[in-house]
């Protein structure tokens, strides 16, 4: 079971990603996607609505999980211990609580967090 940066969303929406996303969303796999991903994605400026529109169904295809005070609890230990961006360590909370590989392009922003499981799918 995996849970999606913000960025490789991003890149599935991209022509020349089209088999990282036949990969990600398919019958047999449902992928995480943390609710700061929303923001993360829909809240970029001038986004397009074929952007919006890939983005949400994307989103109606994955189980989203929720910003608890676990989450924020332990995003703040994170971020503690390594120098890293609210989102980011938002994220790398909810894969660890939620027992998530993290899929991300940007697999340096997560090396040396204990216990989470980071695959770049774009190699």
């Amino acid at each position: 079971m995996i849970l999606l940066d913000s960025n490789i969303l991003i890149y599935c929406y991209q022509e020349r990603y089209g088999s990282l996303r036949d990969y990600i969303f398919n019958a047999d796999n449902i992928p995480g996607i943390s609710a700061i991903t929303i923001l993360e994605v829909l809240g970029y400026f001038n986004i397009s609505k074929a952007e919006m529109l890939y983005y949400n169904t994307a989103l109606t295809l994955s189980n989203l999980f929720s910003i608890d005070s676990k989450v924020i609890e332990l995003a703040t230990q994170l971020k503690q211990q390594k120098k890293m961006s609210i989102g980011d360590s938002i994220i790398a909370a909810t894969a660890l609580i939620n027992n998530r590989t993290l899929f991300t392009r940007n697999t340096k922003d997560f090396k040396l967090i204990k216990g989470l499981k980071v695959v770049n799918p774009i190699i």
